[in-house]
């Protein structure tokens, strides 16, 4: 755990319902909050203070329900695209400090960083039965930037591998879902969760809003840029490891019916997570998987009335 020399970088408190908390800072004023519960980030603020993640009103910070908003970790199963309860159980199990990770490939200058661990409790092996670290770096960048890396080792000791999917289901706060495109997802082959996983490809030169949407886009780019045209704020995802992206909204009629979610939440967040599903990620033992997502948040330039995310997608 790191600590900056003007302020604190990392501090352990009491979040919601006295659920342990880590916030971290950078010294310009942007500030992130992970909760041990899940491993989930449930803030990300610029250095004006400003809110950029999504977390609902009505979400239940109390175990064992999810916490319904900010970055929830899906593993190991995506969605109901296997046999556990929806996507997972790592998203509602208590993870701890990691205080000796294991040395991270990159050296990273950031001073506000926090290492959390997970191991399979026996219960938790009675329903998904092997044996695995899984490691979880959540850094704050010099400029605001967020990043997640997960490293999950398989430390099975009877020889088997195991296969799991994965998802960073990120909740991104925006203005108003109609006003929303997302480009870099043109032209790909998605399925359809509300057509039976049925596999279409993408006709749009952009993703924009006007109905319920839950859709895997399939062998996507490394980037992926979300535009807010009334915030003029473009949200970029990097990837690295994770090859499908899923884009969801539950627009009005599912949003009523979901009892930790606000009737008209859903003009104000938009799900777009970084994910391996459609080909699961196979470890035998004592192999390590590595999926990392960075998240930043840039100012939108106007072009003939129109945002212009080429420059956004283009650039480095």
């Amino acid at each position: 755990m790191a600590t900056g020399s003007d302020r604190v970088a990392v501090e352990l408190c009491k979040g919601i319902n006295g659920l342990d908390k880590v916030v971290l800072r950078e010294s310009r004023g942007s500030s992130v909050e992970v909760y041990l519960y899940g491993g989930q980030v449930t803030s990300w603020k610029n250095d004006h203070g400003e809110e950029l993640l999504f977390v609902s009103s009505k979400a239940i910070f109390k175990p064992p329900k999810a916490i319904r908003g900010g970055i929830p970790i899906c593993f190991p199963q995506f969605g109901s695209h296997g046999g556990l309860e929806q996507h997972g159980f790592a998203r509602n199990r208590v993870w701890s400090i990691d205080t000796d990770p294991p040395p991270f490939p990159t050296v990273s200058s950031n001073k506000a960083f926090i290492d959390l661990i997970f191991k399979p409790t026996e219960e938790d092996m009675k329903i998904w039965p092997h044996s695995f670290e899984f490691r979880l770096r959540v850094a704050l960048g010099p400029g605001g930037d967020l990043m997640l890396t997960s490293r999950i080792r398989n430390t099975n000791a009877d020889g088997k591998p195991f296969s799991f999917t994965f998802a960073y289901h990120t909740y991104f706060s925006v203005s108003d879902i109609s006003e929303v495109r997302v480009e870099g997802l043109e032209t790909l082959d998605y399925l359809d969760n509300l057509q039976s996983k049925e596999r279409f490809t993408e006709q749009g030169d952009a993703i924009t809003f006007e109905s319920e949407i839950d859709k895997i886009y399939l062998s996507t780019p490394t980037k992926i840029a979300i535009l807010d045209h009334e915030k003029k704020r473009t949200f970029v995802l990097r990837k690295d490891g994770l090859p499908d992206a899923v884009v969801w909204n539950p627009w009005d009629r599912k949003a009523k019916a979901m009892a930790d979610f606000g009737d008209d939440e859903y003009k104000h967040m938009l799900c777009v997570e970084a994910a391996a599903v459609e080909k699961p990620i196979t470890l035998k033992p004592g192999e390590e998987w590595r999926g990392r997502l960075e998240l930043s948040a840039v100012p939108s330039s106007y072009c003939s009335g129109q945002l212009d995310p080429r420059k956004v997608l283009l650039s480095s």
